[in-house]
């Protein structure tokens, strides 16, 4: 742990970069506000998890933790500003499987390297995926409508949020593991895409059960199958029970900050944030939302981000989808 500080600490001095503000940061911090850059709109699940994190890194620490929206570009802007600031501890972003390990899959021009840029602090939490549909599914069941979609090979339409995101991704590899072949209808919001689906435009959509699941409790769409049992859906089966075998993926949500981050502050963030969600109210409130909490090391986090963005690009060159 300190080798590592120490290396980041020397090369600072030695390019001439804040090394009087690490001294501090290690020593004092933190003596200011903190901001936390969510490099989406207010408003979102992310945007949400972020507040309900800092909020409670904010209690711990006895400092304002400000958190900062930056959207723009599929959440690269904000997450390479994060990666430009100041390893000192008063900037942290919340990462997400979308911007960290599915960004360089699509992305040549990459303003980061989503492994190298960052100092990973702590994985927050996971919610799984579920495929939902419409009268267009032809469907009760995802047995039903995998048949319906066998037998009907490039004509249902299933809604994406385009071409250059992780949901269309491993909607692809949805349809490689179970044998299908769909048209892709791009769409610029699951919010908007959710009327098509109710009015039969299109079939389906890989969605995450936060921002689906009263419709589906309502009747007003279907939930066919879940990548992990979810807390807020329970009565929808997961896709392994049903015989579609590996695919398990999870969306999940982390906290970073800038590399070169002393590892003593990110492990004094890591805990904060472990006693407060791996136990109840905050467990609770987590998964309320949907994701169930991890609160993981920042050796594990970082490890999970590298085997996470090498196993989207070796699902991405299998696909034949290459970075624009």
């Amino acid at each position: 742990m300190i080798g590592k500080s120490r290396r980041t600490f020397f090369k600072a001095a030695a390019a001439g970069l804040a090394f009087p503000a690490v001294v501090r940061a290690q020593g004092t911090w933190p003596s200011k506000p903190i901001r936390c850059i969510v490099a989406l709109p207010p408003g979102g699940g992310t945007d949400a998890i972020g507040r309900k994190a800092m909020q409670r890194l904010s209690e711990v620490l006895g400092v304002p933790v400000v958190v900062e929206n930056k959207p723009g570009a599929g959440g690269t802007i904000g997450s390479d500003a994060v990666a430009k600031a100041e390893p000192d501890g008063y900037t942290l972003g919340i990462a997400t499987a979308s911007s960290h390990a599915a960004a360089p899959v699509f992305r040549k021009d990459l303003p980061y390297d989503p492994v190298k840029s960052f100092t990973a602090v702590t994985l927050l939490g996971t919610t799984p995926y579920i495929l939902i549909g419409g009268p267009a599914a032809g469907a009760k069941d995802l047995a039903g409508f995998v048949a319906n979609a066998k037998a009907n090979p490039g004509k249902i339409a299933c809604a994406s949020l385009g071409a250059s995101t992780l949901g269309y991704l491993l909607t692809k590899q949805f349809e490689l593991i179970a044998g299908l072949k769909m048209v892709d209808v791009p769409y610029k919001g699951s919010g908007v895409a959710y009327p098509d689906l109710m009015n039969g435009t299109v079939a389906v959509l890989l969605d995450n059960p936060s921002g689906s699941a009263g419709l589906v409790r309502e009747g007003r769409l279907t939930g066919f199958a879940v990548t992990r049992k979810s807390p807020v859906l329970p009565d929808v089966p997961t896709f392994e029970s049903q015989g579609v075998k590996g695919f398990d993926d999870v969306f999940w949500y982390g906290v970073v900050a800038p590399a070169g981050l002393p590892q003593e502050i990110a492990l004094r963030i890591q805990k904060a944030l472990a006693d407060g969600f791996l136990v109840d109210p905050g467990r609770a409130a987590l998964r309320a939302m949907d994701v169930e909490p991890v609160m993981s090391t920042p050796q594990e986090f970082a490890s999970l981000m590298a085997k996470q963005t090498a196993d989207l690009r070796a699902l991405a060159d299998r696909l034949g989808i290459k970075p624009e």
